[in-house]
């Protein structure tokens, strides 16, 4: 595309809808018509610069005008309970139940390798010295051990704020992080299952496995599916990267992305349920059969809410992003 003459042709409508802006509530009824019709084509006009010939100049210009066109048009919206509302019974689930082909894997993959890794470690007491020495095994694994005190040491109230506050974060890094061709996704996944697997293996060895799944199964189902719903959803994020699909990488990046911050804050207060769990439930005198059947309960709850709510919402044509007169206008581009 030539520029100076794309500029030419086209700048004569711009400086009317820049003229037509500045009227502002004066418009008369042809005029308002007029404005929308321009700002269809300027905002057309900007996705064709963009992902032609990018000028930085001409891009700042024409993204200030659709802007300041799409906000006399559409109006100042403000965010209300009904927004609230939309997110948490069709945004957030849809957006999960749409990335599920990236966070079941993941999920799936994690935990066979997390069992691997755990049997690898039980079955081999040198693994389990270079762990550590063997009076901190011992320390950490007999009853009444580290691994059993770790959730009753601290009051349940704070130690749940504790537990959501670094999870959310884990989960948050890995949808921020995604878009750097997944490598910190990876990493922060396997230091999880790592983490993990040492669990399993050092209990095991001290025949005391069953001990173990009873104090991580009722708040671990819950919170281990929210690390790998974020970890799957930074991965297609950073898939983004290397294959935009049939839009700009810009655009794709974006949508993607808008998706992602969203899923963020869903995910946070899956998070927190898990973290109340965690601080209430697991130290608590209930028998390790209740323990788990609440973390069961909680897990087949969030299931069914990403697959009954999630998925009506998807097929609705929701993706958890916004909406689309809040977006910038776009084009695909040839593939």
């Amino acid at each position: 595309m030539d520029l100076d003459v794309f500029v030419n042709t086209h700048r004569i409508d711009w400086d009317r809808l820049d003229h037509l802006l500045h009227r502002g509530r004066k418009l008369t009824g042809a005029e308002a018509d007029e404005l929308v019709d321009l700002y269809q084509r300027t905002a057309t006009h900007l996705s064709l610069i963009q992902s032609s010939a990018p000028d930085p100049l001409l891009t700042a210009r024409l993204t200030q005008l659709v802007a300041r066109a799409r906000s006399t048009v559409t109006g100042t919206r403000r965010a209300s309970w009904r927004d609230a509302a939309h997110f948490l019974t069709a945004g957030f689930p849809a957006a999960v139940y749409r990335s599920r082909r990236w966070w079941i894997p993941t999920a799936v993959l994690s935990v066979l390798l997390a069992a691997i890794m755990g049997w690898w470690i039980g079955a081999h007491p040198e693994v389990q010295s270079a762990i550590a020495a063997p009076e901190d095994l011992r320390r950490m694994t007999s009853p009444g051990g580290e691994y059993e005190t770790y959730y009753s040491s601290h009051p349940a109230a704070s130690f749940a704020a504790q537990v959501w506050t670094n999870n959310a974060q884990a989960a948050a890094m890995c949808l921020v992080l995604g878009a750097f061709l997944c490598v910190p996704v990876i990493w922060i996944l396997f230091v999880n299952v790592l983490n993990l697997a040492v669990g399993i293996g050092l209990m095991s060895s001290a025949g005391r496995l069953d001990t173990f799944l009873g104090l991580i199964l009722p708040h671990g189902l819950l919170e281990l599916t929210a690390v790998f719903v974020a970890a799957g959803t930074g991965l297609r994020l950073g898939w983004t990267v290397i294959d935009p699909g049939p839009h700009t990488r810009r655009a794709a990046l974006a949508q993607q992305g808008r998706a992602a911050i969203g899923m963020a804050i869903g995910l946070a207060l899956v998070l927190f349920v898990s973290g109340v769990i965690e601080g209430f439930v697991t130290p608590s005198g209930l028998p390790t059969w209740a323990r788990i059947a609440i973390g069961i309960a909680a897990e087949l709850a969030f299931l069914a809410y990403v697959y009954i709510l999630g998925g009506r919402a998807a097929r609705a044509g929701d993706t958890g992003d916004i909406a689309a007169a809040e977006r910038s206008a776009e084009l695909p581009v040839a593939g």
